[in-house]
């Protein structure tokens, strides 16, 4: 069944988050650098540090014009920085290629380092109001839900979940974009993974409540874990890196994973291989972009 524009958007104009990214006179831009940042990681942790990156880096010639060592470096703790680098790429990019502006069409979006699917669709839906279907992962469990009956969403199918989405878009571009955002906000807040909040949601009709709430009964998922894994050894030598001007020797990594050397050995050269960290000739550790500053060894 459909979803109700009326009911949805209703909800939406009382109960939208006053998120920093939303606000008026943000930028294609620096929307861009939110989404980039909320991809895995909650807007409690992004919104702070997009705050300070909309100061430092308002258009992307900006950004393109720091160190990616500087761009690591203010990443911080967000997690996943090859975000970081290839958001510094697509600035690089934006800035010599693009007039120092974010392309609004989805096709040339998509042609930019690090922009995937989710990422040029919902930069054309919320910062162009365009109609487009934007697909993530608290919009798939609503339309799983509300649509299909089902109490999780299947394995992802871009072309079905950009189809399923589609369908539900009303006419007019501002109203289809409203929608989209909606229909995120409903995910995260009312109709959660855990703990569904069905008596609050908005939407007069929904297949899963209709069919008595069913179990998930599809393979079980994965468990995401991070203690003790290589994400978490990457992390740790990103910190001592961050936190250092210029390179290190090999001795400042080592130390912070003893219990293990092959694992700590194995996250070093993947990093090195992302392209997060170098080498010196001298056999010294930086991040990326900072191979040639001074050794920083005291």
């Amino acid at each position: 069944m459909p979803i109700s524009p009326v009911a949805l958007l209703g909800w939406f104009d009382t109960e939208e988050r006053d998120l920093p990214w939303r606000r008026p006179g943000v930028s294609a831009w620096q929307i861009l650098m939110s989404e980039i940042m909320l991809q895995q990681t909650p807007v409690s942790r992004v919104a702070p540090i997009w705050e300070e990156w909309v100061v430092r880096w308002p258009v992307p010639s900006k950004m393109a014009a720091s160190s990616q060592a500087d761009v690591l470096r203010a990443w911080g703790k967000l997690g996943y920085p090859r975000r970081a680098l290839r958001l510094h790429q697509c600035a690089g990019v934006l800035a010599a290629e693009h007039g120092d502006a974010v392309p609004r069409d989805v096709e040339t979006l998509l042609s930019l380092p690090g922009i995937g699917a989710y990422t040029a669709r919902a930069v054309a839906c919320f910062a162009y109001g365009q109609r487009v279907p934007v697909v993530d992962t608290n919009v798939r469990r609503v339309v799983a839900r509300a649509v299909h009956g089902a109490a999780e969403p299947g394995n992802p199918s871009t072309t079905r979940d950009l189809a399923d989405v589609e369908a539900l878009l009303p006419a007019g571009n501002a109203r289809a974009a409203r929608y989209s955002a909606a229909l995120m906000e409903l995910g995260a807040l009312i109709c959660t993974a855990k703990n569904p909040a069905c008596l609050l949601c908005p939407l007069p009709e929904c297949s899963w409540i209709e069919a008595g709430r069913p179990a998930y009964s599809g393979p079980a998922k994965k468990v995401q874990k991070f203690t003790g894994t290589d994400r978490q050894v990457r992390g740790k030598l990103m910190s001592v890196l961050r936190e250092t001007d210029g390179p290190v020797e090999r001795a400042r990594l080592d130390v912070v994973w003893l219990s293990d050397p092959g694992q700590r050995d194995r996250a070093l050269d993947s990093l090195l291989v992302d392209g997060l960290v170098e080498q010196t000739a001298a056999g010294l550790f930086a991040l990326a972009g900072d191979a040639g500053s001074p050794t920083g060894l005291g």
